[in-house]
């Protein structure tokens, strides 16, 4: 009997569970009716409807009435190429034109349309647009204050951008200081210093594996990166690894200098902090070193935007790492303080927007950020994943709104295309506007009330 009981309390807990579930996905659980009744249709002109030989179910199945639209609804409606087709307007006029229509295009198109929506609104926003909160610094109050705070900007791509055409486009982004943090994969750092040395090369999707390996050549979709060029990258490499090591155990041998003296004296006297590198530390320094305008990292080290790559292992770094550490060990790469970093960012930050290409690593390791802070206030995500499987990488943004990663009040975007198409569409119609004003504005502002 108590097997039994115990049973029949297990069912009603999932019952439970099934009804509370349901509740909060259809809370209205109004009964569900057939809204076609098998009944004659009215009189009409119509002969299809006004046969009597036509089933009454099947006419009102397929001419059933409709629901008016609401006033407002956008009407579908595409570019109309014979507007452009007999007068002068420029390419540029015509690119913004089809632009424009893909808000009513449908599917893919609209998404991409919102997305521009979305990045131009992340960026236009200011403290101002939002009243003074009673947590807040008093100092907030000043509304010419709260004009100058404006959203910080996440953005995050996979290695794979940097390996095709996309660097271009991402370096221009960083060179304008238009983003603030950027998230990457090991891939993401060391094919973008790797093309300051040797080209990659337009391939095909459907080259040979096997023939490929006998000639050293490797493939990255229908692109093509010679071994060479990891060999050249790797001789620049790796006597900065030593460069480093070298500088830690100075600084080591220094602290423990400075642990002891202190020691000595008082045991009260605070202890000088420990220098470690981290993943940001060491690209910052690749980035200097590598003195390339082409360069991504060239670009975020002078403009000191912090570059954040957790798997910074996972690549060609990784292994340059593992060589070393045969010919001498003790060289640290702590991402423990990284993490703390970019946390720290998200917080101290008024509002955030995100810009995540791809998936994986580099998109959760931003949406964690901004969890910090109760999520971002405005997301774009472009990738091709997909939900059924429960990935990260797939998770709409709808699920990370569950985490806390978004804000419950955003309204993010997600857009399900290759980034290589997408995203130089969406660039030319939110950073690539009005540069100069921008820029000239932006030397004002900052992204957080305690920031120099």
């Amino acid at each position: 009997m108590a097997v039994t009981n115990t049973l029949n309390d297990s069912n009603n807990d999932k019952s439970q569970r099934s009804k509370d579930l349901s509740e909060i996905i259809n809370p209205t659980s109004a009964p569900i009716f057939n809204l076609l009744q098998e009944a004659p249709l009215p009189p009409s002109s119509s002969s299809i409807t006004s046969n009597p030989h036509i089933p009454s179910v099947s006419a009102s199945a397929v001419l059933g009435e409709s629901y008016s639209m609401p006033e407002g609804t956008p009407i579908v409606r595409g570019f109309d190429f014979s507007s452009v087709a007999n007068n002068s307007t420029s390419s540029s006029d015509t690119l913004d034109g089809i632009l424009r229509s893909y808000a009513t295009m449908g599917f893919q198109a609209s998404n991409i349309a919102l997305a521009i929506d979305q990045i131009n609104e992340m960026r236009k926003w200011r403290l101002s647009d939002v009243p003074y909160q009673s947590n807040e610094d008093e100092s907030l109050k000043d509304m010419d204050l709260r004009k100058k705070i404006r959203a910080r900007i996440f953005f995050s791509y996979t290695s794979n951008q940097i390996s095709c055409g996309q660097r271009e486009i991402i370096r221009y982004l960083v060179q304008h200081k238009m983003v603030d943090v950027i998230v990457t994969t090991a891939g993401g750092i060391e094919e973008d210093l790797m093309k300051c040395f040797e080209h990659t090369y337009m391939g095909d999707f459907k080259l040979s594996g096997r023939e490929l390996r006998k000639k050293g050549i490797n493939r990255i979709g229908n692109l093509l990166v010679p071994n060479k060029n990891y060999c050249k990258f790797e001789d620049w490499m790796s006597p900065l690894i030593t460069k480093m090591h070298d500088e830690q155990d100075s600084n080591h041998v220094k602290w423990a200098q400075e642990v002891a003296a202190a020691s000595s004296v008082s045991s009260n006297k605070e202890l000088p902090e420990k220098f470690v590198w981290t993943p940001s530390k060491m690209i910052k320094m690749l980035g200097q070193e590598i003195n390339d305008e082409s360069s991504v990292l060239y670009w975020a080290a002078k403009n000191d935007i912090p570059i954040f790559c957790p798997a910074i292992t996972d690549g060609s770094v990784g292994d340059m790492l593992y060589f070393h550490s045969y010919k001498r060990k003790g060289f640290i790469v702590d991402i423990n303080e990284d993490i703390r970093k970019i946390n720290d960012i998200a917080v101290q930050s008024h509002a955030t927007g995100q810009i995540i290409i791809g998936g994986g690593l580099v998109k959760h390791h931003t949406c964690n950020a901004n969890l910090m802070r109760n999520g971002a206030n405005y997301s774009v995500y472009l990738n091709t994943g997909q939900e059924f499987d429960g990935s990260d990488s797939g998770a709409s943004p709808d699920e990370a709104i569950s985490w806390g990663k978004i804000r419950i009040d955003a309204k993010p975007v997600k857009v399900s295309c290759d980034a290589t198409i997408a995203l130089p569409l969406i660039v030319s119609q939110t950073f690539a506007k009005n540069v100069e004003a921008w820029k000239k504005e932006s030397e004002e502002l900052k992204c957080w009330y305690g920031d120099e």
